[in-house]
């Protein structure tokens, strides 16, 4: 990084400051209030969401959560993209001690805010106390205020120092700062994860099964004309770990990855995929697999997500829906529906939903399926359809048919147009072919490790629009 952050703030919806830390006292409380009303004279601009904002020789970063904006200003030339990762990470550590990060929550843990005269050459600090980490010790004596910081316990001067991002791992944070009934409880020293090279993952961990669960997650996103053409297709897809292992564990994971197999002068005969986009957590060590393609990682303890990937490749639609829709004079409507699975008949989809846009002043449905079951939900103008298993290669029918008011307003606003949206998970299956090949665990115990390998394939933004 360049140069380093100044100051963080946590700011309200309306701007004001709710608390703030300065790591190198070049910048002000008052940098917060330039900075939004900066912010909303760029309202109307078609670039006012932009995460960065400079004026007056301050450069300000921010995100927003909830109703909650964190945001970071500096003077000097920052990489402003690791920064807001940074804020991003932060947001995460705040919901891991509060479960949400909102004002409501950061003002129930608000304590008091003072104003103290220092014998050591401090005056006019504003002291903002909270319970999470955020506490200092006030102790009086002889008419002056001493004050104890318990810096190597403090969230906000753990999480970064002199303007620098240092440990953002909640897990490892939580074991040094405690909460509990608004009181904050330390241990004597930091975990050896924080002065450990390896930040993310404690040591003394022990487990009397040692197990590993791997689930590859493909999400399909598909955008369908109402001419049957699809105007848009990718997959995103990550590779989500639990791990359960003692000691520090060394892993390897061995995917079916064309680059790979091709260096080593192995046939790929069609089941080699290309992974575009991917991105690892921070255990993985990048250099080994801009060598060798090889991922070896030390995994953190529990759950987080190994690895994300996109294809951008043409994907066919998984479940194909087709809806015919006949207006009766002004009286009724009938909507028959055609529902077909596109995938090989020894997978199976499940939970899959339909949901049918309708008008909105519709009443009375009369619903016929030939499977699974349906439901009227005015509050979406939509109708229902679930079908709780769908295997490949199979279609499914639906009818349904509608009151409309017999009198309608001639100045009435255009009917919308909603798209048929679908949902579903399939087990077992992924659209891209991506394969664990081997999944290693190596520890100096030599004590044996389970691993679990599970498939699933599920809808993401899956919308096929109407004629």
């Amino acid at each position: 990084m360049a140069g380093a952050a100044s100051a963080l703030f946590l700011l309200d919806i309306k701007g004001r400051v709710l608390i703030w830390r300065d790591y190198r006292g070049d910048v002000s409380a008052v940098e917060a209030e330039r900075f939004f009303t900066k912010l909303i004279e760029k309202e109307g601009d078609p670039q006012s969401q932009d995460p960065v904002v400079y004026d007056n020789g301050v450069t300000y970063m921010f995100v927003q959560h909830s109703n909650v904006y964190v945001m970071t200003a500096t003077r000097q030339n920052c990489n402003a993209a690791s920064l807001l990762f940074f804020l991003h990470r932060v947001v995460d550590v705040f919901k891991h001690y509060f479960e949400e990060l909102e004002e409501e929550s950061l003002r129930d843990n608000f304590v008091v805010v003072v104003k103290c005269q220092c014998s050591f050459g401090f005056s006019n600090l504003s002291i903002a106390f909270f319970c999470l980490g955020f506490s200092f010790v006030i102790k009086k004596i002889s008419n002056s205020a001493e004050l104890l910081f318990p810096w190597q316990y403090e969230l906000l001067d753990e999480i970064m120092d002199f303007g620098y991002p240092q440990y953002t791992e909640a897990k490892i944070l939580s074991e040094f700062i405690k909460t509990d009934a608004y009181r904050m409880e330390v241990t004597q020293r930091p975990p050896m994860a924080v002065t450990n090279a390896v930040s993310w993952r404690s040591e003394g961990i022990n487990y009397k099964k040692n197990e590993v669960f791997l689930d590859v997650v493909e999400s399909v996103n598909i955008l369908v004309n109402s001419n049957g053409q699809i105007i848009r297709s990718d997959v995103v897809g990550a590779l989500k770990m639990r791990t359960y292992l003692s000691g520090m564990p060394e892993c390897k994971l061995g995917l079916n990855d064309r680059v790979l197999l091709e260096a080593q002068g192995r046939a790929t005969k069609g089941k080699a995929i290309d992974l575009e986009d991917i991105k690892f957590h921070q255990c993985v060590r990048l250099a080994r697999f801009e060598n060798d393609r090889t991922i070896s990682f030390i995994p953190p303890d529990g759950s987080f997500d190994l690895m994300t990937y996109r294809l951008s490749t043409q994907v066919k639609p998984l479940i194909w829906v087709e809806a015919q829709v006949e207006r009766h004079s002004k009286s009724r409507i009938e909507i028959m529906v055609k529902a077909r699975s596109q995938f090989k008949e020894r997978s199976t989809a499940t939970n899959v939903e339909i949901e049918l846009p309708v008008p909105a002043d519709a009443t009375n449905p009369n619903v016929r399926t030939s499977m699974g079951s349906a439901s009227y939900a005015p509050e979406k103008d939509a109708l229902i359809w679930k079908i709780r298993s769908f295997p490949g290669g199979k279609e499914y029918m639906l009818r349904a048919e509608f009151r409309l008011p017999s009198i309608t307003d001639e100045e009435a606003t255009p009917e919308r147009k909603a798209p048929i949206r679908v949902k579903f998970e399939i087990p077992y299956f992924t659209v891209s072919g991506i394969q664990v090949r081997y999944l290693k665990i190596i520890e100096k115990s030599g004590y044996q490790a389970l691993p679990w390998v599970r498939y699933i394939t599920m809808a993401g933004e899956y919308e096929l629009r109407l004629i």
